[in-house]
């Protein structure tokens, strides 16, 4: 079984993938894997310089994450440039990671996909699984996690698409208004029901 785990913006999806890393399951990590993706010397990296500009290349031949935030924030045809470079990399190695792991005999492989709605990719799962908190609780998290004044983490809580309309496409959804036990109890309950194997 292939389940996609997603939420929003400080809702707690780590803290869930977190919990089913220590349960033993198989994660690909799309956040990790995008990282991965623009290593230095990484053919991704290198269609990213010639595409938008070689100075987004620091002397150590990484990324300049800085500048390349503040170029593709404030410019939609250089963000729409940037994700034709570096989503299907992305996809391409979250899809081999997943066969890689059925491959070795695993029943259960977890997608963590924080954008798993925004980029349409229900598709590559079987089941979702909708890490899911009250507006306020998940404003007041993302300001104390990223020091953010409240317009800041509004910007960021708006870019997204909002839990809301995310819980409507899950299979299941996990309150994380509460204690972490409460959080663990629903996902072994989801687990349980779905016959979730390692």
């Amino acid at each position: 079984m292939i389940i996609g785990l997603t939420g929003s913006i400080a809702t707690g999806k780590s803290t869930v993938s977190r919990m089913l890393k220590e349960k033993g399951y198989k994660i690909v990590d799309a956040d990790e894997i995008s990282r991965q993706v623009v290593e230095p010397g990484s053919t991704v990296l290198e269609e990213i310089a010639s595409v938008l500009g070689s100075d987004l290349i620091l002397p150590t031949g990484e990324l300049d994450r800085d500048k390349l935030g503040a170029l593709i924030f404030n410019d939609p045809l250089e963000r729409e440039k940037l994700n034709k470079i570096i989503h299907p990399a992305i996809r391409q190695e979250m899809v081999r990671q997943k066969e890689f792991w059925l491959e070795k005999g695993s029943h259960t492989v977890i997608m963590d996909i924080p954008l798993l709605f925004e980029s349409k990719l229900q598709s590559y799962v079987e089941k979702i699984i909708v890490v899911s908190v009250a507006p306020s609780i998940q404003r007041e998290r993302l300001m104390a996690r990223n020091n953010l004044s409240l317009e800041e983490a509004d910007a960021r809580i708006t870019s997204q698409l909002p839990v809301s309309e995310k819980e409507k496409g899950a299979d299941a959804v996990i309150n994380n208004d509460g204690t972490l036990e409460e959080t663990e109890r629903q996902l072994d309950a989801i687990l349980s029901k779905w016959n979730a194997k390692l």
